[in-house]
């Protein structure tokens, strides 16, 4: 899919406050460490700004001049990362992790329902505009595997059924709550947790 490249770019006042947070954590001659946060703080302003995440060439090049870099070092950085999407994408990006432990979990379960419900196929955007869908490795969440990344929100422990139900409630415009599809308390084994459930004297490693 083609695409035009916005020819101006300029922070707007949620962004500006967001820069001059991160650009006080360093000191000036080591601002160009800030880059990978100012990233960020682009491709949100473009999702709120048009409903699609991404960063836009001059964008890059606003960064550039507030950091004092060259250009060609935020392009390098913007396009090494997985995380940053240089062209438009659906309102929602969905990233699927497809790696061994999410794989031996169901991921191909997920990944079907992406298909069947958002009606998108890997590295392609639906045709109403609403999806994305990327498969990513590891997102770091293997002990509730499979794990589907909406935008910025985790859903783990899903199955074909939870996938579905939860590209529904994001047609509808509603948001699930992130986490545990299944109410599962961060790493405890389905069922909740066999260990540590009753410390004696109330200090773990205690005893008599």
């Amino acid at each position: 899919m083609s695409f035009e490249q916005p020819t101006h770019f300029a922070f707007d006042e949620a962004s500006e406050a967001e820069v001059a947070k991160i650009l006080a954590k360093y000191p000036e001659a080591k601002k160009a460490s800030g880059v990978i946060p100012l990233l960020y703080v682009v491709q949100r302003q473009m999702g709120r700004a048009t409903g699609s995440a991404w960063v836009p060439k001059v964008a890059m090049d606003v960064i550039a001049d507030r950091l004092g870099m060259a250009p060609i070092r935020v392009y390098e950085v913007a396009t090494f990362y997985f995380m940053f999407n240089m062209k438009p994408i659906g309102k929602h990006h969905l990233q699927l992790c497809g790696t061994t432990p999410c794989m031996l979990r169901g991921s191909d379960d997920v990944m079907r329902a992406c298909h069947d419900a958002a009606h998108v196929q890997v590295g392609q955007t639906s045709a109403d505009g609403l999806f994305t869908l990327t498969e990513v490795e590891c997102l770091g969440a293997c002990v509730n595997a499979p794990v589907l990344q909406v935008d910025d929100d985790y859903f783990e422990d899903l199955d074909y059924d939870r996938t579905v139900a939860l590209i529904e409630a994001l047609k509808r415009g509603e948001r699930p709550t992130p986490g545990s599809s299944i109410g599962r308390q961060t790493s405890a084994p389905e069922g909740g947790p066999l260990v540590l459930i009753d410390v004696p004297g109330g200090v773990a490693g205690g005893g008599e």
